[in-house]
C-alpha cells in the first residue's frame, strides 16, 4: 500500500524524521489558509499523487505551464498555482500519458537547500535484512544513478540482531561526504527512520531529496513511503490512510476479493492459480508473440465466486484481446475452475478468444464440465501449447 507524501512526512516526524512544516489542502482558499498558518514569505506547493517525477511532470492541459511542484513567493502566487493544479491532471514518468487528476495539494514552508541527496531503507531479498542506500545524487533517479555512476552509491544490510547501530550512520555520512555536526544530524535521521520503518512495517521508505540546509542541518524534503499489505492488520489507522482514487480500479476490486491482480500494458489476459506459474504462464505468452494483460493469481484456495470475479476482472480491461487461463489443481480444483470460468463466461457474454489449460486434482471433471457448456473454449494440451493457441486466436480474431 502507497500513501501520500504528506502522510508519510506525518508519520515519520512522529518517530523523529526532520521534516519541513506544512499544510495538505483541498480547495484554493485551503492552501491560502495553510500558507499563512505556516507564516513566512516563501512556500513550496506540491501536488499530492501517487507517482514520482511530479515536479518535472505537466498538466494535460497546459504542458508548458509548469510541473507539480512550484514554488510561491506570495499568498497570491500559492492561490494561483493551487487553482493551476487542483481538479487538473499531472502527467509524470511514472503515471503514462494518461495522468493523474491532482485532488489534494500540500503547502509547504521554503527551506534554505545547501545539498541535495539520497537516501532509502528497504528490504533487501539477497541479504533477507533491512537495506540502507545513500547517493550524493539527489533529486535524480536513482536507477539512472545506479547504472550510469554506481560508485556513488553507498548501501549498508543492517543485522537484525543488532538493528541499526552507530557505525552503520557513520558510514552512511561518510558515504554522503557529510562533516561534523552533519553526521550527528544524519545519524539521528537514520536512526529515527530505522524506527519508523521497522514499527510501521513498511517495505520501502525514500527520501528524495535528503537535504542538507545551509545550518547543517538534514531534512527529508520529500518522503515516499510502502507498506507490507499482509500487516496491515497491525495497523489501522494506517488503512485509514489509503487512498482509493489513486489506485487503479480492477487492482482495488481484485484485493477486495483477496486476488492478487496487477494490470499491465498487453492484450491477453491470464488467470493462474500461484504465483510462480502466472509468471511463467507470461513468460510463455511472451515468447510466442503475445503480450499479458495481466498477473493473476487466484490462490490455491480459490472459490467458485471468486474465479467468476477474477474473470469479470480480466475481461472489464478493454485492451484485453484473448484469455488464457492455465490451473494446476493441488488444493484448487479444475472443477471449481471449470464451474467458475463457465459462470463468469455466461453472465458476461464471452467475446474474446478463450484458451484454458487444466491439470491435477479433478481434471477429467473440470474439462467435461467445459465441454458441455456449449462456450468456444480452446482446449490446451499443456502450457506451451495453450499459450501458442491464445496468440494464434487473438491474431485471427483481429
Amino acid at each position: 500500500m502507497n500513501i501520500h507524501e504528506y502522510q508519510a512526512k506525518s508519520l515519520l516526524a512522529k518517530y523523529g524524521v526532520a521534516v519541513p512544516r506544512g499544510g495538505v489542502a483541498y480547495t484554493p482558499d485551503e492552501a491560502v489558509k495553510a500558507a499563512k498558518d505556516l507564516g513566512g514569505d516563501i512556500w513550496v506547493v506540491k501536488s499530492q499523487i501517487h507517482a514520482g517525477g511530479r515536479g518535472a511532470g505537466h498538466f494535460a492541459d497546459d504542458p508548458d505551464g509548469g510541473g507539480g511542484v512550484r514554488l510561491a513567493k506570495s499568498v497570491d502566487e500559492v492561490r494561483t498555482h493551487a487553482d493551476a493544479m487542483l481538479g487538473k491532471v499531472l502527467v509524470t514518468k511514472q503515471t503514462g500519458e494518461e495522468g493523474k487528476e491532482v485532488k489534494r495539494i500540500y503547502i509547504e514552508e521554503g527551506c534554505d537547500i545547501a545539498r541535495e541527496l539520497y537516501l532509502s531503507l528497504l528490504v533487501d531479498r539477497d541479504t533477507s535484512r533491512i537495506m540502507i542506500v545513500a547517493s550524493t545524487e539527489g533529486g535524480m533517479d536513482i536507477e539512472t544513478v545506479a547504472e550510469e555512476t554506481p560508485d556513488k552509491i553507498a548501501k549498508v544490510a543492517i543485522d537484525p540482531a543488532t538493528g541499526i547501530m552507530p557505525f552503520h550512520t557513520r558510514e552512511i555520512g561518510f558515504g554522503l561526504d557529510l562533516e561534523g555536526d552533519q553526521i550527528k544530524s544524519a545519524s539521528k535521521f537514520l536512526i529515527a527512520m530505522y524506527e519508523a520503518f521497522v514499527d510501521l512495517d513498511a517495505s520501502m521508505v525514500e527520501v528524495n531529496p535528503l537535504v542538507v540546509t545551509g545550518g547543517g542541518e538534514v531534512i527529508a524534503l520529500d518522503a515516499k513511503m510502502n507498506f507490507d499489505d499482509n500487516a496491515l492488520y497491525r495497523h489501522p489507522d494506517i488503512e485509514e490512510l489509503r487512498d482509493e482514487d489513486e489506485e487503479d480500479p480492477m487492482e482495488l476490486e481484485a484485493t477486495k476479493h483477496e486476488l492478487n491482480y496487477i494490470k499491465l500494458d498487453g492484450t491477453i489476459g491470464c488467470m493462474v492459480n500461484g504465483a510462480g506459474l502466472a509468471m511463467a504462464t507470461m513468460d510463455i505468452v511472451k515468447l510466442h508473440g503475445g503480450s499479458p494483460a495481466n498477473f493473476l493469481d487466484v490462490g490455491g484456495g480459490a472459490t467458485k465466486e471468486r474465479v467468476t470475479t477474477a474473470f469479470k476482472i480480466i475481461l472489464s480491461d478493454p485492451n484485453v484481446e484473448g484469455i488464457l487461463v492455465n490451473i494446476f489443481g493441488g488444493i484448487m480444483r479444475c472443477d471449481v475452475i471449470a464451474e467458475g470460468i463457465v459462470a463468469a463466461a455466461r453472465e458476461v457474454s464471452l467475446h474474446v478468444p478463450l484458451v484454458v489449460r487444466l491439470e491435477g486434482t479433478n481434471v477429467e471433471l473440470g474439462k467435461k464440465i467445459l465441454e458441455e457448456s456449449g462456450l468456444p473454449i480452446i482446449s490446451g494440451d499443456d502450457l506451451d501449447d495453450a499459450a501458442e493457441k491464445v496468440v494464434n486466436a487473438v491474431k485471427e480474431a483481429a
